[in-house]
């Protein structure tokens, strides 16, 4: 398939979905919390451009009240309390180091590939960039989980979990060329209820332990009085 060839809508699509996947992979690399809520945004803005460019494509001008709770959730507010808390706890000059990280890279790509094996044969009846598009989304999702599992950090936790619900979101605005406005409003609300919930958790943390670290949670035990 060359992307030249395709009309305007699948070379934004095609590029938008590669250029997310990228973002995914940045953060999976990522040591330093400041550089990784950065990419979060960044990917954030992705979505936002891709959902305003597929109302502009399709002329569904409610996708643009989506784009712009996009742009003030994912890439405004959203980073905005991340990066607060990094800066009161004083990490960000912290590197965490991640154990292998060649390995992990390695399983990140890994993924992207089964990603891909699992919805060809689901999708072949489908336009070239509706199976790439998906794949991708996909992948994203699984990066997203593997970025919780590999790293330490909370806020990497709560950054990995808020990029499985980006790989969602991409997939919804793909495949169904842009949900009801209802449907769009509560996974809005719902992303809104979650980062403030998380914001409550880390203060919690914060006072007790002084530390975000996960691995200390694991330590913890109960002291009998």
């Amino acid at each position: 398939m060359n992307i030249v060839e395709q009309d305007f809508y699948t070379q934004i699509i095609l590029s938008m979905a590669a250029l997310v996947g990228l973002t995914s992979f940045l953060m999976l690399g990522q040591g330093r919390l400041l550089r990784l809520i950065f990419v979060f945004a960044l990917q954030g803005l992705l979505l936002t451009l891709t959902t305003a460019l597929v109302a502009y494509s399709l002329d569904n001008p409610h996708l643009y009240i989506s784009a712009v709770m996009t742009l003030a959730l994912k890439v405004i507010f959203i980073p905005w309390m991340l990066r607060r808390e990094v800066m009161q706890m004083n990490m960000h000059r912290d590197v965490e180091a991640l154990s292998n990280k060649t390995a992990l890279m390695l399983g990140g790509a890994s993924l992207t590939v089964f990603s891909y094996y699992v919805l060809h044969p689901i999708v072949q009846t489908t336009s070239p960039a509706m199976l790439n598009a998906l794949a991708v989304s996909l992948s994203v999702v699984l990066l997203g989980m593997l970025l919780m599992i590999s790293h330490r950090q909370a806020i990497a936790h709560v950054v990995g979990f808020m990029s499985i619900e980006n790989g969602l979101f991409f997939a919804a605005i793909v495949a169904t060329n842009g949900m009801p406005m209802v449907v769009e409003l509560g996974i809005a609300f719902d992303v809104l209820v979650a980062a403030v919930l998380f914001g409550i958790f880390f203060f919690h943390i914060r006072s007790s332990i002084d530390s975000l670290d996960v691995d200390k949670l694991n330590r913890l035990n109960e002291v009998d009085k």
